[in-house]
């Protein structure tokens, strides 16, 4: 671990609904400041939640459709240019590429990971 990094208890973890879902749309997020995408993903009985993602270097919209993916969906919303931000897609963050968590079989969407 590194050193300015602090640990963190199981009940701060239990706090945070990372959740799976299925992307239903992806689109370009022409209006964002840094490349994006505009993305809706169905979380099952959680409902849909929007959100922006800059993972346009390794993925074009047609393909992320159908992704089963893991994001962060009791964050408050964040206004993003034009839209509102309801959850966080979780990636591998490697300087600009992010390759999306996704599941290794298929779930039931709104499963919580943890």
């Amino acid at each position: 671990m590194e050193q300015d990094k602090e640990y963190i208890t199981w009940s701060d973890f239990e706090k945070v609904e990372i959740r799976v879902g299925t992307i239903i749309s992806a689109e370009v997020f022409a209006e964002a400041r840094n490349p994006a995408y505009k993305i809706v993903i169905d979380f099952g009985e959680f409902g849909t939640r929007k959100t922006s993602a800059q993972v346009t270097r390794l993925y074009e919209p047609e393909a992320l459709i159908g992704k089963q993916v893991t994001a962060v969906i009791n964050f408050p919303p964040k206004q993003i240019a034009n839209i509102q931000s309801e959850c966080l897609l979780l990636g591998a963050v490697d300087g600009k590429d992010v390759t999306l968590l996704t599941t290794d079989k298929p779930v039931k969407n709104g499963l919580r990971i943890g």
